[in-house]
């Protein structure tokens, strides 16, 4: 079939507002198809497959060049190595509310993007928190659709203005880490409609992302159960024809498993390449007719536009004849580099007043933050906890960046303390079970005597095909030789410290770790590329042995052969030197917080812990912390605690503690942010974007886990706060739907709900207004006027918050859900009117009859307040 015969969704020059009934496809733009009939279909093949791990193929003679991407959520890694900005971790940008600093961070990435010579970041995930227990929960904004689409619609946007696309992902209901390559997601229409898909659904018409990712698992969606890649109903009918999406769908990396089915499923692109199942297979399928070479161009054209938009492809100028200087068209109004970084403030500037206005107060009862704001009085700090001394500043997996630099807590603090003040700095706790990583300078090869490790690469059968002596170990052997099978690495460690030491080796396959003769350790189960998917090789555990003087250390791993990750043996080296035991450790921290003016105390999770990868079994803090937090506050009731994780965690002594702070994984400004925080240079005015539990038994969904390989999404649309909502309002006298000021005595009781956050100051809501706008044939969007006032002696800023509550009657809603939200920075004593768009969707429900949105009639009310469950203001809609 010519490719004149193709129709799909244009090119737009401007973000995409369409309606919510299915677009109507027009014709791709024509300079497009005259290239397609350019190329043979060989060279169409290889544009779908990519040419790399990180690029597609160039066809220098048409003036197409490679297509680069990257990964993305928390910086731009490139493709070439070396550092990047690193961001606050996702979640915290969503604890802002606060779409002025989303499109900061959307221009940020863009600047970083082109830094790093990238064309495409994969980002944002803007899958929803369904569980707190979920591995990539930092990675994700919020449990709230409506949430999650604001922050995300406002970074896209920004992003693509500045010529960078932006690859949103993982569609749809990629919301587990356990078995995520296999198992399928149960949905029901409207939980698909108005929870999941309504982020995914937000971007595609308000700005068009340029690249959409296909996850790794499956979904039953009622009618068709099938792999995300090959869910023609998802993608082809849904995302590209009634959505009218007219960018690239990209596959997760290593996810494409089949030839015709994903090309029939609406994949338009696999990564990585140029193997793997298209690479090795769509070829002859288009020769033989099993795919149709209409089929393949719609792909090609798709990956043609991602090109120019993102500059990757010249065309001739009207009327000029060659193909240089052409603007990617598409671009909204695209700066070059040094345009957009004269306009955007230095990276350290922006990602540090991110990192603090991030930082949710959840108590404050004593006034504690800020301190040290008199110059004349010097203060003596206990800075205390694991994170204390090395925070956790990003979550693990593929979203992993190494930063341009790193700013600690203490540096930071005693800096901006008044001067004289003295900061004492212990862990006083431990978080990780793994140790440090071996100093390789303490090893000697023992065939050659040289300082380093022996390194042995063995064949199938156990001979040796190469051997050398390393003077460096990152924990990885990169790039190994095809035909090896395993790695031994052999090593004499000098314990020249006098006491107990710990050794151990974290591997992941088949293995044999012995240390003095004894085996330590030993697996025979053989991973391939799956351990990557996984993250597992990411963070192994070792199995630790004391030793003591000297020891020899022996080690046979498997060479993991990863289809599309190249070969490689993971194996880390990790050595705890001996010191203080844990029980000293914790004295010494007590000791110290007794005789402070104040005790700051860092606790949190750890790469151990939040990955990709894998999710969690329990939401407890990891090794000893609470007891310390615990020792601390019993030593020094002036205690300030503050939270280092990206996703919730259990805090029993919560009641205890007169000060608590979420931290967030906060990125390279962790010193720096926290540092301005407790001095006052910044308001930590986040709000939560999740709930935080009191107990795990609470928690509605406690684990991700598939059973029989499936993840059964039974709670339907009541995610995240929704449940604690229905839940409060059932325990409420007669069932109710009251919510948290009706519980009952034996309702569940988040330690912090939905949208919860202090500040520094005080707030009175005086009044709301409810508009309604001009509906032009399609719902009216509303508009609720709120009038706060700011009681305090100090400016602050307050994230107005609406939520909905629906007629009684009809079909079933939540009991309140996320209308709207606004930002407003209020003088001291002073008073603001702040506008909430509330978006007519907000009252719409998902008709599986009718196949359309629907706005059931009856009396909402809009009731406006600081979080869900503090609602101060109430207004009626009749619809």
């Amino acid at each position: 079939m010519s490719s004149q015969a193709i129709t799909r969704q244009a090119s737009t020059t401007q973000p995409v507002n369409r309606q919510a009934t299915p677009t109507q496809a027009v014709a791709p733009e024509p300079e497009l198809l005259r290239l397609l009939d350019e190329l043979s279909t060989e060279e169409k093949v290889s544009l779908v497959v990519g040419a790399s791990m990180w690029a597609t193929t160039a066809v220098p003679r048409l003036g197409l060049e490679p297509v680069v991407m990257s990964d993305g959520p928390v910086g731009v890694r490139g493709p070439g190595g070396g550092t990047s900005a690193m961001f606050p971790a996702p979640s915290a940008l969503a604890a802002t509310w606060d779409l002025d600093l989303a499109r900061r961070s959307g221009a940020l990435f863009a600047a970083e993007a082109k830094r790093h010579g990238v064309s495409v970041v994969l980002a944002p995930q803007v899958n929803l928190q369904r569980t707190p227990v979920g591995g990539r929960h930092f990675e994700c904004y919020s449990e709230d659709p409506h949430l999650t689409a604001e922050i995300a619609v406002a970074l896209v946007g920004a992003a693509q203005e500045r010529g960078v696309g932006m690859c949103v992902k993982h569609y749809v209901a990629n919301d587990s880490e356990t078995e995520r390559t296999r198992y399928l997601a149960r949905l029901d229409e409207r939980t698909l409609r108005e929870a999941y898909l309504a982020p995914f659904e937000r971007l595609v018409r308000d700005v068009g992302p340029w690249s959409v990712m296909g996850a790794y698992n499956g979904a039953d969606t009622g009618g068709v159960s099938a792999r995300l890649l090959e869910h023609r109903p998802l993608v082809v009918d849904l995302l590209k024809e009634e959505w009218g999406y007219d960018g690239l769908f990209v596959s997760d990396w290593v996810a494409t498993q089949s030839v015709a089915p994903a090309v029939r499923g609406g994949l338009d692109l696999q990564m990585p390449g140029p193997d793997g199942a298209w690479g090795d297979g769509l070829l002859d399928a288009v020769r033989s007719g099993e795919v149709a070479e209409s089929e393949l161009d719609d792909k090609v054209l798709r990956l043609l536009r991602l090109a120019r938009r993102t500059g990757r492809l010249t065309l001739p100028d009207d009327g000029a004849g060659d193909r240089t200087g052409v603007v990617a068209a598409g671009v909204h109004a695209a700066i070059d580099l040094a345009a957009a970084s004269s306009a955007e403030p230095p990276a350290e500037q922006l990602l540090r007043e991110l990192a603090a206005r991030s930082v949710v107060v959840l108590k404050d009862d004593a006034g504690l933050v800020p301190f040290g704001h008199d110059p004349a009085r010097p203060l003596r700090v206990a800075l205390l906890g694991p994170a204390a001394v090395e925070p956790f500043f990003q979550g693990g997996g593929s979203s992993f960046v190494h930063p341009d630099r790193l700013t600690y807590p203490a540096d930071e603090l005693r800096a901006a303390l008044p001067q004289g003040s003295e900061v004492t700095l212990l862990a006083g706790a431990r978080a990780l079970h793994n140790p440090p990583e071996l100093d390789v300078d303490r090893c000697t090869d023992p065939a050659t005597g040289e300082p380093g490790l022996h390194v042995e690469l063995l064949a199938a059968d156990g001979s040796t095909l190469e051997e050398y002596t390393a003077q460096e170990w990152t924990g990885w052997l990169h790039d190994v030789r095809p035909d090896a099978d395993a790695v031994r690495l052999r090593a004499l460690v000098r314990l020249d410290e006098t006491g107990e030491h710990e050794l151990g080796v974290g591997t992941v396959g088949v293995h044999r770790v012995t240390i003095d003769g004894a085996q330590v350790a030993a697996g025979d189960t053989r991973v391939d590329e799956g351990i990557v998917l996984s993250s597992g090789h990411n963070h192994p555990i070792a199995d630790l042995v004391p030793a003591s003087g000297s020891a020899d250390l022996d080690a046979t791993l498997q060479v993991v052969h990863a289809v599309g990750y190249g070969h490689f043996v993971r194996a880390a080296l990790v050595h705890r030197l001996p010191g203080p035991s844990v029980a000293d450790e914790l004295a010494r921290a007590v000791t110290a917080a007794a005789a402070a003016d104040v005790a700051v105390v860092i606790v949190g999770t750890t790469a151990e812990v939040e990955s990709e990868g894998y999710d969690r079994p329990d939401l407890n803090l990891p090794g000893n912390q609470d007891e310390l937090v615990r020792r601390v506050v019993a030593a020094n009731p002036r205690t300030v605690v503050v939270i280092n994780a990206g996703a919730p965690v259990l805090l029993p002594w919560l009641s205890d503690v007169p000060t608590v702070l979420w931290g967030w994984l906060p990125g390279q400004e962790a010193g720096t942010a926290l540092a301005d925080v407790l001095t006052g240079v910044t308001e930590p005015s986040g709000r939560l974007p999740w709930t935080l539990p009191a107990r795990f038994e609470d928690v509605p969904v406690p684990h991700a886990r598939p059973v029989d390989g499936v993840v059964d999404y039974a709670e339907g649309t009541d995610i995240g706060y929704r449940a604690w909502e229905r839940r409060l309002a059932a325990a409420a006298d007669g069932g109710a739907a009251g919510g948290s000021a009706d519980a009952g005595p034996d309702a569940p009781v988040p330690a912090a709900p939905f949208g919860h956050g202090l500040g520094w100051t005080t707030w009175d809501y005086e009044d709301a207004v409810l508009a309604r706008g001009e509906a032009h044939g399609s719902p009216a969007t509303l508009t609720v006027y709120v009038t706060v006032r700011n009681t305090g002696r100090r400016a602050g800023r307050e994230v107005v918050q609406v939520y909905i509550e629906a007629p009684d009657g009809g079909p079933s809603r939540p009991v309140r859900w996320l209308g709207g939200f606004a930002v407003a920075d209020v003088p001291a004593m002073g008073s603001a009117t702040v506008r909430v768009p509330v978006p007519a969707r907000a009252l719409q429900v998902w008709d599986p009859q009718t196949k359309d949105w629907v706005t059931p009639p009856g009396v909402y009310r809009l009731r406006t307040g600081r979080s869900v469950a503090d609602l101060r203001l109430t207004n009626e809609l009749t619809t």
